[in-house]
């Protein structure tokens, strides 16, 4: 098991993670050496506080700018996260999906005959202080471009961000442990793709976060999931493809990891924002849609949307309330708060349509709350 290295806004304190995880991903390489430490189940052992609550701030898919196939790097590495920076220090633990690779230098595993067509992102490894100075302390590399320059691509990504003090969860048996407030907390990150944690197979899915649960207080689940595009802004809860790949059921796979034992899940991957829902009191976000993507991703349109979820979640990870800071890509100076609350409009009124069950209020100024009965959203008002 690879355990992340400390972030800079809390004190690291090494995860105990269960035997049987600890077996199952021991053949795992990446840097730094994992350490392990007994089983022990601490799942009912609550913080003395009951008032503590923890603040997460999260959004979707980062790429910083790209030097692959030719430089489209931010000019004088323009700040693009400026704007939205404060939003995103003032949470206790800020989390996005970062698309591409930290790296310098290296040749790319995959082969494109026509490189205008072909996405592949390269980041300079420099580029990780820029997140750290942004407020990130928790990064996803389970994507379809984690692994754009292969595994040794990967692995730089991961010790760049362990350098600059960013916890980090993707590769099979890569998992972020750290403690905040006294609340322990991991992240796990999921996705259909190779070497990762595998998405596709809810139950080995299951018992991976399960051992997590009983470990920790708060379990975060990351998923890439889903289709791409402006056609995918509605969940078909069925499996879905995309270009013939099987990119799983993201409902299926988000409430069985509740089940589990998981308090939040954090989706990403359509490219656009999709419903939120809340599950047997957890907080289940299907897509938080591109964030801030300089170079090689569409942004037109809700494609540009790029929302700021606050979660405001109990010592156990019970969601209290939130909000949805709206923000939006603008080349090439990066991101802007929309004052208009466009993103949050979006996903108020796509969490309706798709969850009109859910008990979850969100107002037109993107606060988010629980209410007594479902179906009373106040969005679009």
């Amino acid at each position: 098991m690879l355990l992340s290295q400390p972030i800079k806004k809390h004190v690291y304190v090494p995860g105990y993670f269960a035997c049987v995880l600890v077996l199952a991903l021991a053949a795992c390489s990446g840097p730094g050496p994992a350490r392990l430490e007994p089983v022990e189940t601490r799942r009912t052992e609550k913080p003395s506080d009951s008032a503590i609550q923890i603040q997460i701030a999260a959004v979707g898919d980062i790429m910083l700018g790209t030097d692959f196939p030719k430089d489209s790097l931010p000019p004088d590495d323009l700040n693009i996260l400026a704007k939205v920076t404060p939003a995103l220090r003032q949470a206790d633990i800020t989390f996005g999906n970062l698309e591409g690779v930290l790296l310098d230098g290296g040749e790319p595993v995959k082969k494109c005959q026509n490189l205008s067509s072909c996405y592949l992102f390269r980041s300079p490894t420099r580029y990780a202080k820029n997140l750290l100075d942004a407020g990130f302390d928790v990064m996803s590399l389970a994507n379809n471009h984690a692994r754009d320059f292969g595994e040794a691509g990967r692995s730089s990504s991961m010790q760049a961000l362990s350098a600059a003090g960013i916890h980090h969860s993707g590769r099979l048996g890569d998992v972020a442990s750290w403690q905040v407030k006294g609340v322990r907390v991991a992240m796990i990150a999921f996705s259909p793709f190779g070497n990762s944690h595998d998405m596709l197979d809810i139950p080995r899915a299951v018992e991976l976060v399960t051992e997590l649960a009983k470990s920790h207080e708060i379990v975060m689940v990351s998923m890439h999931a889903g289709g791409e595009g402006l056609e995918a802004t509605r969940l078909p809860f069925a499996t879905e493809f995309y270009k013939g790949e099987d990119r799983g059921d993201s409902v299926k796979f988000a409430r069985a990891m509740i089940d589990a034992g998981a308090d939040l899940v954090l989706g990403h991957g359509p490219h656009v924002p999709r419903a939120m829902e809340l599950y047997k009191g957890r907080l289940i976000a299907y897509s938080l849609g591109n964030f801030c993507t300089y170079w090689g991703i569409s942004v037109a349109g809700i494609k540009g949307l790029a929302p700021i979820l606050i979660a405001n979640l109990g010592p156990n990870g019970a969601f209290l309330g939130g909000s949805i800071v709206s923000a939006r890509q603008e080349r090439p100076d990066g991101l802007v708060v929309d004052e208009r609350h466009t993103a949050a409009r979006l996903i108020a009124r796509l969490t309706r349509e798709d969850f009109p069950d859910t008990p979850l209020l969100v107002d037109a100024a993107g606060n988010i709350s629980i209410g007594t009965k479902p179906n009373h959203h106040k969005a679009d008002k």
